[in-house]
C-alpha cells in the first residue's frame, strides 16, 4: 500500500513541491524561486523552461530530502497560478513565446475595444467572468498576432495553449497529454461554464483556433503518468490555486466560504451545483469537483491589498522591522481611535471596481499616534474583505456558513477576531495552513485510492465578540473612508 502523495504548487514567483503522508500531514517540502521577466511597464512575463525546470528540481529535492522512496508514492496533484498562457509547438515541444502572466495587462486595449462593441454582456452570461486583460483568451490572441509566423503554425495544428497546470502535466508525461481541468478552462474567457465545453464563438472573438486547446476534465481523475527517479507516479489532482484553497479547507457545500489572507485576499464562497451571477461585481467561476460528482460553482472576490498594507508600513513607514510585529503594536491600544485607512494603492477591487480611487487616511486627531496607524492598516484587511463577504451575502440570498481562513496573515489572531467580529461570522484557522497544496493533495488522494482526510482536524476558532450596534457604528465609519476614497478619484483625472 502506497503512503504518499506530492503536491506541485507553481506559484507567481516561487515554485514548490510537498509531500504529505496518508494523514494529509506534510512530510517535507522544498521552494525555489524563479525570474520574473518585465519587458515593458505593465508586461509580466515566465520562461515556461524555467517553471518546469524549478518545478522538477523541487520535486526531486523533495523526495531526496524526505528519504520517501518515489515508488511509494501513489500519486501527485498540481495546483497553479491560473491565468498564466503558455503557447508551444507540439512537436518540438518548445515554447513560441514567454508565458504571459495573469498580472499583465498588454491586452487592456483589446479587451477595451471588445467592450465598446457591446461584448462583456455575452461574455460574462457564458463565462461568468469580467471582459479583463487578467484572464487568458486576450494573452493566447497577442502571442499569435505578435509572434512570427504563429497564427499560420496555430490555424495548421502545429501549437497548443495551456494554462500552467496544462503545460507541466504535457512535460511530466513527455507529451503523452494535453488536459486541463474545469477550474482552470474557466478563467480563461474561452470556457462556457454552462455547457462545460470550450465555446466556438468565444474562440472566434478573441481568434484563439479550437485546435490548440486542451480536453477538459474533472479536478480529480487520472491523467497520465509520470517517471520521477526511477517509479512511475500517477498524476491524478488539478485545480487552479484559488479553487484548490477551496477544496483543501473541506468548502464542498453551498455557503461554504474561504479567505486566502496574502499580499491581496481571495474570497472564494462556494455555491453548489447552480452558479450564482453576481449583482456586485464578484465573478462566476467552477470550483474544484472529483470525477463523477455534479460540477459544482463558486464567487470570487479579490482585495487588491491585504497583506501588502503591512508591508508598508514595514517598508515605507518604518513603523515596524517585521510584519509580525503588527499585532504586538496593535495590542497597545484598545482600538483605531476612529482612525481609518482604505489602502486603495491600485484603485478598489470587489465590489467597487474603481480603479482610479487611491488611499486614504481618514480620523485623525492630534492623540492618533502609530499604534493606531498600525492597528487601523491591520483592520483595514477585515473591513475589506467584509465587504467582498457582503456582496456574497446579498448575491447568495445571505446563505453564508463559516469562514475558513488561510494564508499568511490568519495567523494574525488580532485580525482574525476583529474579522470575526466586523462580519459577524465565525471564523476557523485550521492547524494546516498549507491550504492550497493541501486541496492539490486531497483531489490527487481520492483518485488514487487514498482515504480522505478526518473532518476533526485540529483548528483554532474566533467567534464574533462585540455588540452589534459597535459593528453597525464601525462600519459606518468604515464606509464614510471608503467614500471619501472614491471622491478622491477626481483629483487623479
Amino acid at each position: 500500500m502506497k503512503n504518499y502523495i506530492l503536491a506541485l504548487d507553481e506559484g507567481t514567483t516561487s515554485t514548490r513541491s510537498i509531500l504529505f503522508d496518508r494523514a494529509y500531514n506534510v512530510v517535507c517540502t522544498a521552494q525555489h524561486e524563479f525570474p520574473q521577466i518585465y519587458p515593458r511597464p505593465g508586461w509580466v512575463e515566465h520562461d515556461p523552461m524555467d517553471i518546469y525546470a524549478n518545478q522538477y528540481a523541487t520535486m526531486t529535492e523533495c523526495i531526496a530530502k524526505s528519504g520517501v522512496s518515489p515508488s511509494d508514492i501513489a500519486g501527485a496533484g498540481i495546483t497553479n497560478q491560473r491565468e498564466t498562457a503558455v503557447v508551444w509547438n507540439r512537436h518540438t515541444g518548445k515554447p513560441v513565446y514567454n508565458a504571459i502572466v495573469w498580472q499583465c495587462r498588454r491586452s487592456t486595449a483589446l479587451c477595451e475595444a471588445l467592450e465598446r462593441q457591446g461584448c462583456g454582456d455575452m461574455i460574462a452570461e457564458k463565462t461568468g467572468l469580467k471582459l479583463d486583460a487578467y484572464f487568458s483568451a486576450g494573452k493566447i490572441k497577442w502571442i499569435l498576432d505578435h509572434v512570427d509566423g504563429a497564427r499560420a503554425q496555430a490555424e495548421r495544428g502545429e501549437l497548443l495553449f495551456g494554462t500552467v497546470d496544462t503545460w507541466l502535466l504535457w512535460k511530466l508525461t513527455d507529451g503523452a497529454v494535453h488536459v486541463t481541468d474545469r477550474t482552470n478552462a474557466s478563467r480563461t474567457l474561452l470556457y462556457n461554464i454552462h455547457t462545460h465545453t470550450w465555446d466556438r464563438e468565444l474562440c472566434d472573438l478573441f481568434g484563439v483556433p479550437m485546435c490548440m486547446l486542451p480536453e477538459v476534465r474533472s479536478s480529480s481523475e487520472h491523467y497520465g503518468v509520470m517517471h520521477l527517479m526511477g517509479a512511475d507516479v500517477p498524476l491524478c489532482g488539478i485545480a487552479g490555486d484559488q479553487q484548490a484553497a477551496l477544496y483543501g479547507q473541506d468548502c464542498v457545500h453551498a455557503g461554504d466560504l474561504k479567505i486566502t489572507y496574502g499580499t491581496g485576499c481571495f474570497l472564494l464562497a462556494n455555491t453548489g451545483e447552480t452558479p450564482v451571477r453576481s449583482r456586485h461585481g464578484l465573478l462566476t467561476t467552477v470550483a474544484a469537483a472529483c470525477a463523477g460528482e455534479p460540477v459544482q460553482y463558486a464567487l470570487e472576490g479579490s482585495v487588491f491589498v491585504g497583506g501588502a498594507i503591512i508591508q508598508w508600513l514595514r517598508d515605507e513607514l518604518r513603523l515596524i522591522k517585521d510584519s509580525a510585529d503588527s499585532e504586538y503594536f496593535a495590542r497597545k491600544v484598545r482600538d483605531s481611535g476612529g482612525v481609518y485607512i482604505v489602502p486603495a494603492f491600485a484603485g478598489l477591487g470587489a465590489p467597487y471596481w474603481n480603479m482610479r480611487a487611491r488611499g486614504t487616511i481618514t480620523g485623525l486627531t492630534r492623540g492618533a499616534g502609530a499604534d493606531h496607524l498600525i492597528r487601523a492598516a491591520l483592520e483595514s484587511i477585515a473591513y475589506q474583505s467584509e465587504d467582498v463577504i457582503a456582496a456574497m451575502r446579498s448575491d447568495m440570498g445571505g446563505a453564508i456558513g463559516n469562514l475558513k481562513v488561510d494564508g499568511g496573515a490568519s495567523a494574525n489572531n488580532l485580525l482574525m477576531q476583529f474579522q470575526a467580529d466586523i462580519s459577524n461570522v465565525t471564523v476557523i484557522r485550521p492547524a494546516q495552513k498549507e491550504a492550497t497544496a493541501l486541496g492539490a493533495a486531497l483531489l490527487a488522494g481520492k483518485a488514487a485510492g487514498l482515504p480522505p482526510v478526518s473532518a476533526d482536524t485540529p483548528h483554532t476558532v474566533f467567534r464574533p465578540a462585540i455588540p452589534e450596534e459597535e459593528r453597525i457604528k464601525l462600519l459606518r465609519g468604515w464606509r464614510k473612508a471608503v467614500k471619501a476614497c472614491l471622491l478622491s478619484e477626481e483629483t487623479n483625472d
